[in-house]
């Protein structure tokens, strides 16, 4: 556990439960609205993949948020375990 009791949260997490479901979005519209591939997105939503700048970039325009938002999710996901490691 971290040092605020939170577990991680993946921004695909985030993605699904903040964007896509309360809006109504399927990640094949997504996808497409994107010019992403659908695997692409069901890899972030499936926390097998995370999220870089271009899809950060792509993810801000659709959903009228920021690149600087998805990346430090990304970041504050990825630093969790050396922060976890460290106590």
């Amino acid at each position: 556990m971290n040092r605020n009791g939170m577990r991680p949260i993946h921004p695909g997490e985030i993605l699904s439960e903040e964007f896509l479901k309360p809006l109504g979005i399927t990640i094949t519209a997504l996808a497409r609205s994107m010019t992403e591939p659908e695997a692409e997105l069901i890899d972030v939503l499936g926390r097998q993949s995370g999220v870089g700048a271009g899809l950060a970039g792509k993810l801000s325009v659709q959903l009228n948020t920021t690149p600087e938002f998805w990346l430090n999710l990304q970041s504050t996901f990825d630093l969790r375990p050396a922060q976890i490691e460290r106590g």
